[in-house]
């Protein structure tokens, strides 16, 4: 695999990685509500999340989405229930205080709970195999071999968690996080309604 196709793939995946989405509400809810440590935990879920989805690509599952459009309602409409149920537990929980965090007497969300949280979010949006089968077509060589292999998905997981952590760097710190703190109850509930939409849009198609 060329520098340049890799560069080509990473280009075109930060991009759709920067452009809002399920995964981009939930890290900055967590990384305001929870604190920087679990955000960075949420940011490797989403990384290994996408890492999942492009693996899934590249094993053939778009050609199988294609073969059995049933398959992809199916995921989709799974992957949507999912986000509706996030969007819920947001708008549920929108009057609750913030909970305290390290350093604090109250626990904030745990590092696996996050991670955890990420993956499942990724996962929740079977798109995401479609659009990198889609990349994977138009810029990456066909027989690559297994270095090729984990040089391309190595760098997939690179992009989605850095920027994922840069999120969490901006959105857990103190001013930010006060702030969100005194319009909280406002704010979860416009991201949970953007949630659900987001999750309504996706099981729609």
């Amino acid at each position: 695999m060329t520098l340049a196709a890799l560069l080509s793939v990473m280009a075109v995946h930060l991009a759709a990685a920067i452009s809002p989405g399920p995964a981009f509400v939930v890290s900055l809810r967590v990384a305001a509500r929870d604190g920087a440590r679990a955000a960075l935990f949420l940011a490797i879920g989403l990384g290994l999340g996408a890492v999942a989805w492009a693996a899934a690509a590249l094993l053939g599952l778009t050609a199988l989405f294609t073969l059995f459009p049933e398959l992809l309602t199916v995921l989709r409409i799974g992957g949507a229930a999912f986000l509706l149920f996030l969007a819920w537990m947001i708008w549920r929980g929108a009057d609750k205080p913030l909970p305290l965090t390290a350093g604090s007497r109250g626990p904030a969300r745990s590092g696996l709970s996050a991670l955890r949280l990420g993956f499942l979010t990724q996962i929740a949006n079977p798109k995401a195999a479609v659009f990198f089968g889609a990349v994977f077509i138009g810029l990456v060589p066909p027989g690559l071999d297994m270095s090729d292999i984990a040089l391309l998905l190595g760098a997939i997981l690179f992009i989605e968690t850095i920027w994922y952590s840069i999120v969490a760097a901006v959105f857990s710190r103190g001013p930010i996080r006060n702030a969100y703190g005194r319009m909280k109850s406002a704010l979860e509930r416009v991201l949970g309604g953007a949630l659900a939409a987001l999750g309504i849009k996706i099981a729609l198609g």
